[in-house]
């Protein structure tokens, strides 16, 4: 391990204006080879930094900006598509997707006692009671197929 004190007056002079002017902490590991002569680690860097209390200028980083995706409107298909999950949701006995005639979605369950649950992915959804009895039948269907 280098220590801050093996390093000479003029060598600790070169890293406090090279901290002034902005290098990095890598910056600095590479002057000391390219200057000096003087190999250190990265981490030795790191203690040399913290011994001599220098101070590095850490460029502002502009914040990712987050691409917000346009969120498609439901698709009209005019039937009702039951889909079952491979995993199913933490606390149920299967799970799985469900698209209303209307392009609404959401997420359905049968819990340990078989009770039913409907998660639309739209807040206060209330499917046709159309709708409502092809899911039923197409979920009775999938359970059978599923062997439940």
């Amino acid at each position: 391990m280098f220590s801050s004190s093996k390093l000479t007056g003029e060598q600790k002079d070169a890293l406090v204006r090279w901290a002034a002017e902005g290098a990095t902490m890598s910056d600095l590991q590479r002057r000391l080879k390219e200057d000096f002569d003087l190999t250190v680690t990265y981490m030795d860097t790191r203690f040399i930094v913290l011994d001599l209390k220098l101070e590095l200028l850490e460029e502002a980083k502009e914040p990712e900006k987050k691409i917000e995706e346009p969120v498609a409107a439901p698709v009209p298909t005019g039937k009702v598509v039951v889909e079952m999950d491979h995993l199913a949701l933490p606390g149920a006995l299967i799970s799985g997707r469900v698209t209303f005639s209307d392009g609404q979605t959401g997420v359905w369950m049968l819990d340990q006692t078989g009770r039913p649950g409907l998660d639309p992915d739209t807040p206060g959804y209330r499917p046709t009671p159309e709708d409502i009895a092809e899911f039923q039948i197409q979920l009775r269907a999938v359970v059978q197929k599923s062997g439940l």
